[in-house]
């Protein structure tokens, strides 16, 4: 968090916070709803300023409840998140997976394949949603305990199953589980709509 923004808060530590004013889609993209409605689902208007930008995935948090906010001075403006806190794509080397916010993905402790295709990591800064534009690059590189690439196993992957999958000399191997696209939240530990 930016050191601005930590005295503004010290400064002013009690301005109330706000809901239904931002978004993170899918793909990663922030995006304002300039009416406060971002609880009823609609899209929103992309946010497109570079500096605007990095100065929210610089201060990007979330409290104890899971809730993820951009901590913007004395405010806390919480998120609807359509898909997990994070966004992931792969490197530009293609060896290793990076946040939507530009930080490096170091571990992954679990993987997570929804009823929709969708896959998701558990990663010490939070649950993740790869890209899906990556997502059949990235499991071409995932394998089973066994080495046998990890689409061969997708398929007979039961509803509550794992398998054990890795990414030799990226990621060791951690569990892959099959879940419901309305467990992810749960499981994944956020709040995707945060209400005040």
């Amino acid at each position: 968090m930016d050191q601005s923004v930590k005295d503004a808060i010290a400064r002013w530590p009690n301005v109330p916070a706000v809901y239904g004013w931002l978004s993170l889609d899918g793909r990663g993209r922030w995006r304002l709803h300039p009416q406060g409605q971002a609880a009823q689902g609609g899209p929103g208007e992309s946010i497109t300023n570079a500096q605007i930008l990095d100065f929210m995935n610089r201060n990007y948090e979330h409290d104890d409840a899971g809730r993820w906010f951009f901590q913007n001075g004395p405010q806390r403006v919480f998120v609807r998140l359509d898909g997990a806190p994070f966004v992931l794509r792969l490197n530009d080397d293609n060896h290793g997976l990076r946040t939507h916010t530009d930080a490096a993905v170091d571990v992954v402790s679990a993987w997570w394949l929804d009823d929709g295709g969708q896959l998701y990591a558990s990663t010490p800064a939070g649950a993740g949603l790869v890209l899906d534009r990556d997502l059949p690059a990235l499991l071409e590189k995932l394998s089973t305990g066994d080495g046998a690439p990890v689409l061969d196993a997708l398929a007979s992957l039961a509803p509550d199953a794992e398998i054990t999958v890795s990414w030799p000399g990226v990621y060791a191997p951690a569990p892959l589980r099959a879940i419901t696209r309305q467990e992810v939240a749960r499981r994944l530990g956020f709040e995707p709509n945060p209400a005040a």
